[in-house]
C-alpha cells in the first residue's frame, strides 16, 4: 500500500526534496543566514513535510485499495478502467449491430415471401367479374401492399448509404410510375391527378426518389375527399428545382405541422381516423435527408397540403454522393 502511495505522489516528494535542497544551498551560500542553524531547519521542514504526507496517505488510503492488487498509479488504473469500459462497449455495439444486421434480413426475406401471396392476390382480384367488388379488393390490396413497400424500405434505410446510385432521372417518368400504382386507391375515390411543367431531368436515386414520392402522393390520397384533386407541379428555387405536391384534401391543424416530420406521429386527424401509422413523412424525410434533397410542408385545415421536394443543385451532386 505504501509503495504504491509514494509512486503515485513521488512527482510531489521529489519537489519537496529539490525545494528543500535549494533552500539549503542559499542559506549555505548567503552569508546573512550563517547564524541559521540548518539541523534545526532541516527538522522543522522535515516534520511538516512527513505531516503533510501522512495526511495525504490517510486521506488516499481507501481509494488506494480499489488499485493496490493492480499496483499501477492511480491516472493508470483509471485509464486501464477505462480502456476495459470502452473495449466491452465496443463489443455490445458490435454484438448489438449484428443482432440487427440479422434483424434486417429477417425482415427482407419476410416481406419477399409475402410477395407472391400478394402477387396471387392480385391475379385472383382481376378474375372478378363484379367492377364495383373489384375496385374495392384493388383498393385493399393496395393499402397492404403500400404498407409491406413501407416497412421494406424503413429495414433498408439503414444501410442507405450503401444502397444508392446516383443517376440523372427523368422526373415525369418516376411520378407517371407512382401514379400509376395509386390508380385502383384514386377511381375508387375519384381522385383526378393532374401532371404538369415536370419534363425535366434531376440527379438522384430513382428508386428512394420513387419511394418519397410514394409516400407523400399516397398520403395525399389518403387525406383527400372523394372527387378531389391533385396536383403535381414544379418551380424552381434559386436554382434549385422543387417538385410540388398538392391537394385539397382535409389539410392539417396548425399544431400538428411542426411535428409530421416525427416518427410515429399521426397527428389530430391521424388519431381521429385510425388510419395513420406515422412511419410514412419520417421515412420519406429520412431518405431525403440522404439524398441532400429537402423536404417541406405547407397546410391549411380543411383547405388543403402542399409538400415541397427541393432538389439539390448540380453542383452539390457531389455532396450528394458523400
Amino acid at each position: 500500500m505504501i509503495r504504491l502511495f509514494l509512486k503515485q505522489h513521488l512527482s510531489w516528494l521529489l519537489f519537496l526534496l529539490v525545494l528543500q535542497l535549494l533552500v539549503n544551498l542559499i542559506v549555505y551560500v548567503d552569508k546573512g543566514f550563517q547564524a541559521v542553524s540548518l539541523l534545526y531547519m532541516n527538522l522543522v521542514w522535515l516534520v511538516l513535510v512527513l505531516a503533510f504526507v501522512g495526511w495525504l496517505y490517510m486521506r488516499d488510503i481507501k481509494t488506494m485499495k480499489v488499485y493496490e492488487l493492480e499496483q499501477n498509479t492511480y491516472v493508470e488504473a483509471v485509464k486501464a478502467t477505462y480502456e476495459l469500459a470502452f473495449a466491452q462497449q465496443k463489443a455490445e455495439i458490435q454484438e448489438q449491430r449484428l443482432m440487427l444486421l440479422e434483424r434486417q434480413d429477417e425482415l427482407l426475406a419476410w416481406v419477399h415471401e409475402m410477395k407472391s401471396p400478394m402477387t396471387a392476390m392480385q391475379l385472383l382480384t382481376e378474375q372478378i367479374d363484379n367492377v364495383d367488388v373489384k375496385e374495392r379488393l384493388e383498393a385493399e390490396w393496395l393499402r397492404v401492399y403500400l404498407l409491406l413497400d413501407q416497412q421494406l424500405h424503413a429495414t433498408r434505410l439503414i444501410t442507405i448509404e450503401q444502397d444508392n446510385r446516383m443517376e440523372t432521372v427523368q422526373l415525369k417518368e418516376v411520378l407517371v410510375q407512382e401514379i400509376k400504382a395509386l390508380r385502383s386507391w384514386c377511381f375508387d375515390k375519384k381522385i383526378a391527378v393532374e401532371i404538369k411543367d415536370v419534363e425535366l431531368d434531376v440527379i438522384t436515386d430513382r428508386k428512394w426518389l420513387g419511394f418519397i414520392v410514394r409516400q407523400v402522393l399516397s398520403n395525399a390520397v389518403k387525406y383527400s375527399n372523394v372527387g378531389g384533386e391533385i396536383l403535381l407541379y414544379v418551380t424552381f428555387e434559386a436554382d434549385q428545382v422543387v417538385l410540388s405536391i398538392q391537394d385539397n384534401g382535409i389539410g392539417i391543424k396548425k399544431e400538428d405541422l411542426p411535428r409530421v416530420f416525427r416518427k410515429s406521429y399521426t397527428g389530430t386527424i391521424g388519431r381521429e381516423t385510425s388510419t395513420a401509422t406515422g412511419m410514412g413523412l419520417y421515412l420519406a424525410k429520412q431518405v431525403a435527408e440522404s439524398l441532400n434533397i429537402k423536404l417541406m410542408i405547407e397546410s391549411t385545415e380543411a383547405v388543403g397540403t402542399t409538400v415541397k421536394i427541393r432538389f439539390p443543385k448540380v453542383n452539390e451532386y457531389s455532396k450528394t454522393l458523400g
